[in-house]
């Protein structure tokens, strides 16, 4: 197994995060690596009501996203002692983001949690897939229980 020294967490803020977290901390310990973590609020193309070229969401509503995301970020980083500079919010695509985020951070290790998809979900993919298939470096998809 690899020596891991810098494991980012991609926390989704899901009722299950609390598992991903753990994983994440124990992975950290025995490898005395450091923490960061990351929230990507997904910036939704939205049609206007004539159908007009794809929109994004109001600004108002973006930030109020952020802040909300900051505020939750920052409350999981507390619970891990992950210091601010190593708390990575940003307003994008998470499958995109998150393995953008790994590379210029030098991550060795990403976290994420994956939840069991069967039939058609499971072709419709997922963030914790595309980052898999993306990511430079290595993945680690917890398992979480279904919804």
């Amino acid at each position: 197994m690899a020596n891991y020294q810098h494991i980012l967490i991609a926390a989704d803020f899901s009722e299950h995060n609390h598992a991903v977290m753990q994983r994440a901390k124990e992975l950290a310990a025995s490898h005395q690596a450091k923490l960061s973590i990351c929230h990507i609020v997904e910036d939704f193309p939205i049609a206007d009501f004539a159908y007009e070229p794809m929109i994004s969401i109001d600004i108002d509503m973006r930030d109020a996203l952020v802040d909300s995301g900051k505020k939750q970020l920052s409350e999981l980083a507390k619970t891990l002692a992950i210091s601010e500079q190593n708390q990575l919010l940003e307003l994008g695509s998470p499958s995109y983001d998150i393995v953008r985020l790994a590379d210029e951070n030098k991550v060795d290790l990403i976290i994420v949690g994956s939840h069991g998809r069967h039939g058609i979900k499971m072709l419709l993919g997922s963030t914790a897939n595309s980052v898999l298939h993306h990511a430079k470096c290595d993945v680690l998809a917890v398992k979480l229980p279904e919804e």
